[in-house]
């Protein structure tokens, strides 16, 4: 049973991994598929059936709904049909394919939103910000072939107002993200030399402010007992202590410590050099001594023997490597076993990599170093976590001046009498 249960979890990992690279869905949306998934699969293993298959998947969804319209159900109720059908998919084709709005660029125009976007994807872009830069511009692209405008010359700024006319109003980041392709497609023209004039500035400015959401952030004895209560008498356990405190101590991303390859590990020179996955940049960090004697005693008496470059494998055969998402669910797991409060809390790796940070702003670390442990290309991203650096914001904290008796007492005034 506890096979078949590994087996299921490889599935909606590698499915999961599908949605996140090929499909170019959100962690959060991958997430979400991924809850249902188990949410389904307990469900099913509660008949007596701990193998899954696409028969069995087809089987819930006909036990559940019997022979309703699909065109009848919920909102909520076709997002069950749409998340276990796509499940089925992958078991039986190994591939997902997308059911979005196929997105057109032919003609003069939009051959040169494919050299944009080639553009974009050279430049190691997230591909979430390059495809939502080539959904935006094919809108866009449409809206000229409705008005006959064949030629990129013809793009001004009435013609671009014309167009935000159509938009949904109610919708302000549809405007501001549709104002951001736009912008950038066309001071990508000008740099190109495609377009004699650079009519990115008459692309108009909008008021539109996102407010990123405070990092999630948890103390130096939070990490420590959440450590400290990890299993390192099982050969797993000492996987994911090595794991955790790669996490915790350098601040590596999940992806980055997936990826970690022998070739990694300077030894002589007590170092960790990979080039990471998000940025490309190569990022060189000290290997402390506790981080260094984890990952051996892992190699010597929790690792199977595998032919492998990547350090860390997963726990059952075939022993592959690890995924980002295997990385996250352990960091995760470890978090709600050792009874850490993470309530309105995010308790995966990228939180231990905020927690760094926090702890590096707390010892008065200056911005251009904290940058470099974290492998930013500039300080700019780091400035992202200096509203948690409580204890340097208390420096800037200035004396409310005293008010004087008379305010309270001026005639007709609220203290009056």
């Amino acid at each position: 049973m506890r096979k078949m249960h590994t087996c299921f979890d490889q599935l909606i990992c590698d499915a999961g991994e599908v949605l996140r690279i090929k499909l170019l869905r959100t962690d959060k949306t991958v997430n979400w598929y991924r809850i249902y998934w188990r949410r389904m699969w307990r469900e099913i293993q509660n008949q007596s059936i701990f193998e899954f298959t696409s028969d069995i998947g087809r089987q819930y969804l006909l036990d559940r709904f019997g022979e309703l319209d699909y065109a009848t159900l919920s909102k909520r109720d076709k997002d069950v049909v749409k998340i276990v059908n796509v499940l089925c998919d992958f078991y039986d084709t190994g591939t997902i394919v997308s059911s979005r709005e196929r997105i057109k660029l032919d003609g003069p125009i939009g051959d040169l939103v494919k050299q944009f976007v080639d553009y974009l994807t050279s430049l190691r872009l997230k591909p979430t910000t390059i495809r939502e830069r080539e959904h935006y511009l094919s809108r866009f692209l449409s809206y000229l072939k409705d008005k006959d405008l064949a030629s990129v010359d013809k793009v001004d700024k009435l013609v671009i107002l014309d167009y935000l006319r159509t938009l949904d109003i109610r919708y302000s980041t549809v405007a501001h993200m549709t104002l951001r392709a736009i912008k950038t497609f066309l001071k990508f023209l000008f740099e190109q030399g495609f377009i004699k004039e650079d009519t990115s500035l008459a692309v108009p400015k909008d008021n539109y402010i996102k407010q990123a959401k405070l990092p999630s952030v948890f103390k130096v004895d939070e990490i420590q007992r959440m450590i400290g209560k990890i299993d390192r008498a099982r050969p797993s356990g000492k996987r994911n202590y090595a794991i955790v405190l790669i996490a915790a101590r350098l601040g590596l991303r999940a992806s980055d410590i997936a990826g970690l390859k022998f070739e990694n590990l300077f030894w002589e020179q007590s170092t960790i050099s990979v080039c990471q996955y998000k940025t490309g940049r190569q990022l060189q960090l000290p290997l402390l001594a506790e981080v260094g004697e984890a990952i051996i005693d892992y190699l010597k008496y929790g690792r199977p023997i595998s032919d492998e470059p990547y350090v860390f494998l997963a726990a059952r055969s075939p022993f592959g490597r690890m995924h980002s998402c295997g990385i996250t669910n352990l960091v995760n797991r470890a978090f709600i076993l050792s009874g850490v409060n993470i309530e309105h809390r995010h308790h995966g790796p990228h939180a231990l990599r905020h927690s760094l940070a926090s702890l590096l702003l707390e010892q008065s670390t200056v911005l251009p170093v904290i940058t470099e442990v974290l492998g930013h290309e500039n300080s700019r991203s780091t400035k992202y976590y200096l509203r948690i650096g409580l204890t340097s914001m208390k420096q800037c904290m200035l004396d409310a001046p005293k008010v004087s008796d008379g305010f309270y007492n001026q005639k007709g005034g609220c203290f009056y009498a």
